[in-house]
């Protein structure tokens, strides 16, 4: 996939990348943001609601080869599980569609985004690498926060401990517009769903816990039984705002299942392929589209420029 043209994206990508680094330091050969990770194989079946909604090609198939990978956030590749900068937690699923076919859904585990721009995300970014986060009084963050209410809503909601990767619900940043045969069309938000319901830590029982705990508990819990997740979006209501992640739909919005995720194992070396992969935000495919939110070009640019990079470490 090339690089888009646009110099000025192309710049706020490269000004992005730069500022976790300077917040996390440079470690070369992993992701400036959500470096500490695992990924699992398994299959993707969908139901039958799906090809209502879509005629993308895995929610018309009988079942599609998957890859997944978990995440803490943060640019640090040994964070602590337990540490509360780890969250929130990332999923991101990649659908093998064919030799070197393939789609993606990039999610993370707090439902919305900070900002509705990347420029704003950066003043953001700035403003935490200029604060100490534990004497907010006059500095540039609570600044920040006190003039973006979404920002200020996003860094309180709660982020629990799970108690596994698996025990989580997962939330896509950004609108999707979905086509079905008939050329109907709806805008919807990923939601991924545990089969095993959430399950949380309270914060005493995380911090005695192990620093890698989600990673082996994951190996340790998919060694024993398949990890399954509904695949679900969220319908925009009509007229709904569709191109700005940090506004939120009602509660009792339309939610369609459009299949179960299934893993199965873990990755055969997922240290070297964690490094190799470079997921895109932007799915590609007929039966499902971008919106016009401007956080979608931007972040697949990211993604694509520090994968290249992560690539030739």
């Amino acid at each position: 996939m090339p690089l888009p043209t646009d110099e000025k994206l192309l710049a706020l990508s490269q000004n992005l990348i730069d500022q976790f680094h300077k917040i996390f330091g440079e470690y070369p050969g992993f992701r400036p943001a959500h470096a500490k990770g695992v990924m699992l194989t398994g299959t993707f079946t969908p139901t039958a609601a799906a090809a209502g909604l879509s005629s993308a090609q895995h929610l018309n198939a009988p079942s599609t080869p998957i890859v997944v990978r978990f995440s803490d956030s943060t640019g640090l590749p040994l964070v602590p599980d337990n540490d509360p900068n780890a969250n929130p937690k990332g999923f991101a699923i990649r659908f093998m569609l064919g030799e070197r076919v393939h789609t993606d859904i990039v999610s993370h585990s707090t439902d919305g985004f900070p900002t509705h721009t990347g420029d704003e995300f950066l003043e953001f970014l700035r403003a935490l690498a200029s604060s100490d986060p534990k004497n907010l009084a006059g500095s540039p963050l609570e600044a920040f926060l006190g003039s973006h209410p979404a920002a200020l809503a996003f860094v309180q909601t709660p982020k629990p401990f799970p108690f596994s990767f698996g025990t989580e619900s997962y939330f896509g940043v950004t609108a999707m517009k979905f086509t079905n045969a008939a050329g109907e069309s709806k805008f919807g938000r990923y939601r991924i769903l545990p089969a095993a319901g959430n399950q949380y830590l309270s914060d005493d029982m995380a911090k005695h816990q192990d620093s890698d705990y989600l990673v082996d508990e994951i190996g340790e819990r998919v060694a024993a039984a398949p990890v399954k997740f509904t695949l679900a979006v969220q319908i925009a209501p009509e007229g709904a705002v569709v191109d700005d992640a940090t506004i939120h739909w009602p509660a009792d919005s339309q939610v369609v299942e459009l299949g179960t995720l299934e893993l199965t194992a873990l990755s055969a070396d997922t240290l070297a392929e964690q490094k190799h992969i470079i997921f895109d935000p932007i799915p590609r495919l007929a039966g499902i589209e971008p919106s016009d939110d401007p956080l979608l070009e931007l972040r697949a640019a990211i993604y694509l420029m520090s994968g290249r990079k992560r690539r030739e470490a």
